[in-house]
């Protein structure tokens, strides 16, 4: 079942001097329900437009993109986003900036607190519940972003660099515990990535943009079994596919 459509949008954005910049162009592609697909490209070629386009922040110059067969024309409640900072408010605790979507939402209810708890253990945060961000490590804070994307239990996630702040080792810790909680509550997931081998490591498809304006060069498909591990890199099909990327972005 197709969970987002996309259907030959187009984003313009107007520049300061009145100058027309295309950021997206042509972009057309189908996502499945529970699905995980990751946007690569070099910087600037709208991959970030793409998701502010998906999550309703901002309307597309031309074409459409459909959630579930609706239009998307503002922020919807099956949608969760985690941005590249994890953005927590410094003056609640973990297990308060968990919930802080709910309460915006009005939507917080009894058992409100234990699903918050809950994604906090699965997330390895137990005991840290009433901690606050700036007493916590980058990858923390950030896991802790990810549960409060989730915890209105949306059925797709957009992700925007979520590990792009971090040092290689938190990221690749982060990148398998992202592959952990997808496993166990599956949503479909569109990951922003410069990572080439992130991409592959945790993707169905890598959809490859092209520099601006953004279009879609091409669409790899990932024929890795799960779960994953790093020791995929090493097989034959991880470094066709990776090869094949780096290949369409850089020419070489």
């Amino acid at each position: 079942m197709t969970s987002i459509k996309i259907s030959n949008a187009s984003k313009v954005f107007q520049s300061w001097d009145g100058e027309a910049v295309v950021a997206l162009e042509g972009i057309s592609l189908d996502i499945e329900e529970n699905e995980f697909i990751s946007l690569v490209g070099p910087s600037g070629c709208g991959k970030s437009t793409l998701l502010r386009l998906l999550a309703g922040l901002i309307p597309p110059t031309g074409g459409s993109l459909e959630i579930a067969g609706e239009a998307v024309t503002e922020p919807r409640k099956e949608t969760g986003i985690v941005f590249q900072q994890a953005t927590l408010l410094p003056w609640k605790n973990l297990l308060d900036n968990v919930l802080f979507p709910l309460s915006v939402m009005g939507e917080l209810k009894p058992q409100s607190e234990q699903t918050a708890r809950d994604l906090l253990e699965l997330a390895g945060l137990a005991g840290f519940e009433k901690k606050y961000p700036d007493e916590l490590s980058g990858g923390m804070q950030q896991r802790t972003a990810i549960c409060r994307a989730l915890v209105h239990d949306p059925e797709i996630l957009l992700m925007d660099e979520p590990f792009g702040a971090l040092d290689a080792l938190t990221r690749e810790e982060m990148s398998l515990e992202l592959l952990r909680i997808w496993t166990e509550r599956p949503k479909t997931i569109v990951f922003v990535t410069h990572s080439i081998t992130e991409a592959v490591l945790m993707s169905d498809r890598v959809v490859v943009m092209s520099p601006r304006p953004g279009r879609i060069m091409e669409i790899i498909d990932v024929p890795i079994g799960r779960p994953r591990t790093f020791e995929v890199e090493a097989r034959n099909e991880f470094q066709q596919c990776a090869q094949r990327i780096r290949h369409l972005i850089t020419g070489k």
